[in-house]
């Protein structure tokens, strides 16, 4: 069990963020931890490719095979901000203080008895970049991040993105109506809030004061967990973490080379379709008659970019695979 106490002021502190390289970093989690998700959200399936495709050592060696174990932190900065970019956080990553970078890479090997997490081997490409000094692992580690984010997740970005923001404000309208116990207690089962003790159920066992908490939406998690400072204790806010069951509908913003591709009409069409809609649902959305969205839905059908499914008197349109991945690449 994981128990955080925080009284009022910490409270009042806590905030949520979304951070790239949080998400980044979750990729590299055990594979019965992420999500499997299809359609626009396929894309955190297929991130452990680009690991062995590009030959990503450090970070292919120090991802995990098995729940459990430990990710060192120094990969994942602990948000300054509400909102970090990628870049400032990969230098965040070559600036990481050289102790920082050996207590946590010792953290891999030996765990946190007292905590009952588990140390394990440290990989030999790992340990021969570190004998070469922990700025240079900085350094390469922050390298090898960087094209991991460019190849795996950049493309993605701006949607996953979106919809993690679109999350936050759904939060913070529950917040101002529920208030902070009852935000605590919503996000998952397993985490409870009461008299300014949060308790999250957990194989770990830890029991720490907060100053305050970030929490943190997350697409690519299937579990709720919190990431705590291992190095200095009580130095970093603990980061809840909790994943989306449900990603909130956010409709793309068609760029302009799918607007060339298809015409404005058709692109935006397309992207509206978040959810399955009418050609009558459209036409008004849109400000167009329904002959015109009938004909254009027609062109996307024929293309094989939105499939169709009759739904009692009504007919639904949907896009298909390959209308979420050209979304996705135009």
């Amino acid at each position: 069990m994981i128990r955080l106490t925080i009284d009022s002021a910490g409270l009042a502190r806590t905030r949520f963020v979304v951070s790239p390289l949080h998400e980044a970093v979750n990729t590299l989690m055990a594979a019965s931890a992420l999500n499997s998700r299809t359609g626009p959200y396929a894309w955190v399936g297929r991130t452990r490719r680009v690991l062995r495709r590009e030959k990503l050592e450090l970070l292919s060696g120090l991802a995990l095979e098995r729940d459990g174990g430990y990710i060192p932190d120094l990969l994942s900065p602990h948000p300054t901000g509400p909102g970090p970019e990628v870049a400032e956080q990969l230098e965040a990553v070559r600036r990481t203080d050289p102790e920082r970078v050996r207590a946590e890479l010792e953290t891999v090997r030996r765990g946190i008895t007292a905590a009952n997490l588990v140390g394990r081997p440290v990989p030999d490409v790992v340990l021969r970049t570190l004998e070469r000094g922990p700025r240079h692992f900085a350094e390469r580690i922050a390298d090898e991040l960087g094209r991991y984010w460019e190849l795996a997740l950049a493309p993605y970005w701006p949607d996953a993105r979106a919809v993690l923001d679109a999350e936050i404000d759904q939060r913070g309208r529950f917040l101002a109506r529920h208030g902070s116990g009852a935000l605590f207690n919503s996000l998952a089962p397993q985490l409870s809030w009461s008299d300014g003790l949060i308790q999250l159920e957990s194989r770990f066992e830890v029991a720490l004061p907060a100053r305050t908490v970030l929490l943190m939406p997350t697409l690519v998690s299937r579990r709720i967990h919190v990431i705590l400072d291992t190095v200095d204790g009580c130095h970093r806010a603990p980061t809840l973490m909790y994943p989306i069951d449900r990603p909130v509908a956010v409709p793309r913003t068609p760029g302009p080379a799918l607007a060339q591709l298809l015409g404005p009409t058709r692109a935006d069409l397309l992207a509206a379709l978040v959810d399955p809609a009418t050609t009558a649902a459209l036409a008004a959305r849109h400000f167009l008659s329904a002959g015109t969205v009938s004909y254009h839905l027609g062109v996307l059908h024929r293309s094989g970019l939105v499939s169709r499914v009759r739904s009692g008197r009504e007919v639904l349109y949907r896009r298909t695979p390959r209308g979420e991945e050209l979304l996705v690449t135009r």
